[in-house]
């Protein structure tokens, strides 16, 4: 994909958006930037962009945050529509001077290794993707989460609250990222009751990022759990969930959402159907790394863990909905944190 790292002409429409905020502290090259140098951070999206309510909104609120307390520029891609366009965006942002420039996803994995070698002055970090050895590059952080953690409380929130002891699982593409969030689920629910019913189920097949972006297909697919018995179903699909929300809406029953307080961001005739979300705080994630950015305090070639230690993972309370089952999630919790319980990361 090297070949691909020369800037096609056309690439500046790609731009979702972007704002310019005024300069103030901030980027430079390498590990970080000092005081008399102006932050401009560049942000390259997953698929679906901004609007998402989910992840991609996420990623963008931490990313405004930190620009704004900090001052700076912000500037934003979004891929294409078959997201082929990916190294386009992070060549382009580099070049342009951004710094650091941050990929949403994990579908950055190979374009992001190919990219960032070629800017050695750049710092990259890549939410959902792992560094650890080094191999995307020794200017490449990892801003990676424990999904399993708080999916696992939501799969104890849903078996909790289900009154028919069947629920399901939503998953937008087949992937090990998203399976991560189907087995806390079924680990979750399962240590509840054990004999639950988890109807499990992806909008699209691995490699095809479709999944994220089809709300029309994540409503087919809860609809149809929900015809089959299920009464709550928890959607990891971005874009889709929406879907998901409308389904429960239309069959009365109820949905968790993911990434952000979803119950937040749907207008007020899905609210009563969204029971809780499973807060993956990308925002925070993002926030953090370009304030260690603007501190000079990235070291690249690693891992940054969000779990539910540090409050990276959680559930959302909005609504009210699960308010009565508290103590209950809060004693799981803890005896996670405690490493009495471990959450497995793959399915059966």
């Amino acid at each position: 994909m090297k070949a691909a790292a020369l800037l096609l002409a056309g690439s500046m429409a790609l731009a979702a958006c972007a704002s310019d905020e005024p300069t103030g502290s901030g980027s430079g090259e390498g590990g970080g930037g000092t005081a008399t140098e102006e932050l401009r951070v560049g942000l390259a999206y997953d698929t679906g962009g901004r609007g998402d309510q989910s992840f991609n909104d996420s990623a963008y609120g931490g990313a405004a945050a930190a620009v704004d307390a900090l001052g700076g520029e912000l500037q934003e891609l979004s891929p294409n529509e078959d997201a082929s366009n990916r190294v386009e965006l992070l060549t382009q942002l580099a070049e342009q001077g951004f710094n650091p420039v941050i990929a949403v996803g994990f579908a950055y994995d190979d374009v992001i290794g190919e990219v960032a070698p070629q800017f050695p002055d750049t710092t990259f970090a890549q939410v959902d993707g792992s560094n650890t050895d080094g191999a995307k590059g020794d200017n490449v952080t990892g801003l990676v989460f424990a999904e399993e953690e708080g999916s696992f409380l939501a799969g104890v929130a849903a078996a909790l609250k289900s009154e028919s002891g069947h629920i399901g699982f939503v998953g937008g593409v087949q992937s090990p990222l998203i399976e991560k969030f189907e087995a806390g689920y079924v680990a979750g629910a399962q240590a509840v009751n054990p004999q639950i019913t988890i109807d499990r189920q992806y909008i699209s097949p691995a490699g095809d990022v479709s999944g994220f972006g089809d709300p029309a297909r994540g409503q087919i697919v809860a609809q149809g759990m929900y015809d089959a018995g299920a009464d709550i179903v928890y959607h990891a699909a971005g874009g889709s969930g929406i879907g998901v929300f409308q389904a429960a809406a239309a069959s009365g029953n109820r949905a968790i959402g993911v990434d952000s307080d979803q119950y937040l961001t749907v207008g007020p005739e899905l609210q009563p159907v969204v029971m809780t979300s499973m807060l993956k705080r990308v925002d925070n994630a993002v926030e953090q790394f370009i304030n260690d950015y603007s501190e000079g305090n990235v070291q690249g070639a690693t891992d940054v863990l969000n779990d539910l230690s540090t409050e990276g993972v959680g559930l959302a309370t909005s609504g009210g909905f699960i308010d009565d089952i508290q103590g209950e999630i809060d004693q799981y919790r803890q005896q996670i944190v405690d490493g009495t319980i471990t959450v497995p990361t793959t399915v059966e």
